[in-house]
């Protein structure tokens, strides 16, 4: 009975509680003040009312499904979006309007009657301007009054994200930092004990025992009758682990495009990364992610808001998320009264053999690189001079 009741409770629009209130008080108002104009204006609210009411019956039976193409797209770009409704009843359905939410607005279309198992199509077009994520949907019907006083909503196509990326600056190959990994990449060093299986060769003294191919050697004996082991010998491995902290602190950025700036120079570094076959981490107050998934990352990227965790935090964060961490990039505003202590402070919570760089982001400084206290720091005041500090820092 309550569900119930807050159903039809959640039916009634500002203006039809509008109306059903002041036609209670107005009426509960002329049995006391015994005026005549409050009885007609009481009746003449609860008549409209009643005349709202029958618009509520019966059912709408559909099938909506809402389609973005793409569902990624880089900030300054285009989605196209579709809408498609078909009457899954077995009867001719009633005029009724749908609309779906995008972003802060809502989109709102008059579907048509139509028979059973007919379709309606609509077309919308959504245009992105900064990095985030724009909500679509959930789509719903609304059946109700002419008036706008009453409405039943039916939710019928979950919501969808549009997550906008951020413009990209072009990086060269970044090959520093590199770590012993025992699932890396390959690399043209020879070594006794790994995963990556690279020839045979003889034996000679010192050689671990555990590596001999036995049957291999058999092999060679028999063919040549003198005695001698062959054992394996392994191709190194090696992979880069690089992780990207950013500051979320309004109070470190002097402006909200130079935090932007900062989205795009840390989303630049990990589409570098993962090309380079790097594995990847990002954190930014609490979105974060890990791994070797370029999109995961990206789309860590456009989650990520302002917040109070901190670089120092954050940097804890991260250094739990990926202890094998063998190149880092962390990512501040410029300080204003020149100090790094939070910058500092992050990079003493990395292993020392990590290769530590400070990128400090304010709009329209001029760009350098400085070694201070053993940590790289890049000073950029644009997102396309990183390549250039790149350049000169990471080797």
């Amino acid at each position: 009975m309550r569900a119930r009741a807050a159903a039809w409770a959640g039916v009634a629009r500002p203006l039809g509680r509008l109306l059903l209130g002041l036609g209670v008080l107005a009426l509960l108002a002329s049995s006391v003040l015994h005026w005549r104009e409050l009885v007609v204006l009481g009746t003449t609210c609860l008549l409209v009312v009643l005349l709202c009411l029958p618009f509520l019956l019966g059912r709408t039976r559909v099938s909506v499904a809402v389609h973005l193409e793409p569902s990624r797209v880089v900030a300054g770009g285009s989605v196209a979006g579709g809408v498609e409704v078909v009457n899954t009843s077995g009867r001719r359905m009633l005029p009724t309007l749908l609309e779906v939410p995008v972003g802060a607005s809502a989109h709102r279309y008059a579907v048509p009657t139509l028979a059973a198992d007919a379709r309606h199509d609509e077309t919308f077009t959504v245009r992105t301007e900064r990095r985030g994520v724009i909500g679509v949907g959930p789509a719903l019907t609304r059946r109700g009054d002419p008036l706008g006083a009453f409405s039943r909503d039916s939710v019928w196509a979950a919501r969808q994200e549009i997550l906008v990326r951020p413009p990209l600056t072009p990086l060269g190959a970044m090959g520093a930092g590199l770590l012993r990994d025992l699932e890396g990449v390959s690399t043209d060093a020879i070594s006794q004990s790994d995963l990556a299986f690279h020839a045979l060769r003889e034996y000679v003294p010192g050689d671990d025992l555990r590596h001999v191919h036995w049957r291999s050697s058999a092999k060679a004996m028999a063919a040549s009758g003198d005695a001698q082991l062959l054992v394996r010998q392994y191709l190194d491995t090696r992979r880069s682990h690089a992780t990207v902290v950013v500051d979320d602190r309004v109070r470190a950025w002097a402006d909200e495009d130079d935090f932007e700036t900062a989205m795009s120079v840390a989303a630049s570094i990990l589409v570098r990364a993962v090309t380079d076959d790097f594995e990847t981490t990002f954190v930014c107050g609490g979105t974060t992610s890990s791994g070797g998934d370029g999109n995961l990352a990206l789309d860590a990227v456009c989650r990520a808001t302002a917040g109070t965790t901190g670089l120092v935090a954050a940097a804890r964060h991260a250094v739990d998320l990926a202890p094998d961490t063998s190149l880092l990039f962390l990512l501040t505003g410029g300080p204003a009264d020149g100090g790094l202590e939070d910058v500092l402070r992050a990079a003493a919570i990395f292993p020392p053999e990590v290769r530590r760089l400070a990128l400090l982001v304010t709009g329209g400084a001029d760009p350098g690189v400085s070694d201070v206290g053993g940590l790289s720091v890049l000073r950029l005041g644009a997102k396309d001079e990183l390549g250039a500090l790149l350049r000169w820092s990471v080797s």
